[in-house]
């Protein structure tokens, strides 16, 4: 099984090191990115499962991000983060394709079980995408046996 791998997309520089420094320490894989343009180049060249995305940053903040993560990389999956929660940035959010919201400062394994819960999300629909392309493919033994009996 894939191991899971983070990024981390927050302008703050503090927030970044300390909490991929936690992560690493349990044993995760974890990119960091200071911008959501940075987020975006990251995505293009990485292979990511989960971004845990603040959502006020200066430039492209953390809602535009998102909305380009998910029309781009749509089996990504985002928790959005912020010290300024707010019910409306929760719900754009969500209504934008994130998995989960968190507010700062949250605890590291609040961030690592939400994190967990959307790898393991993810991995259901790859399986489900998987078995749909799986069944494209293959024929029933009532077709295969009506294919045999005709000449």
């Amino acid at each position: 099984m894939e191991a899971m791998k983070m990024l981390l997309v927050d302008d703050e520089e503090r927030f970044l090191s300390t909490t991929r420094k936690l992560l690493a320490r349990k044993g995760y894989d974890i990119l960091t990115a200071s911008s959501g343009i940075e987020a975006l180049e990251t995505l293009k060249h990485k292979t990511v499962h989960v971004v845990i995305l603040d959502v006020k940053m200066p430039g492209l903040d953390g809602l535009d991000t998102l909305r380009a993560i998910k029309s781009n990389h749509p089996l990504v999956a985002v928790i959005m983060l912020t010290g300024h929660g707010t019910v409306e940035s929760a719900v754009e959010g969500l209504k934008s394709g994130a998995i989960d919201f968190l507010t700062k400062p949250t605890e590291i394994d609040d961030l690592i079980a939400k994190a967990e819960e959307a790898f393991a999300m993810r991995q259901r629909l790859e399986e489900k995408i998987r078995m749909a392309q799986t069944k494209k493919f293959m024929r029933s033994p009532r077709e295969i046996i009506k294919k045999a009996k005709t000449p």
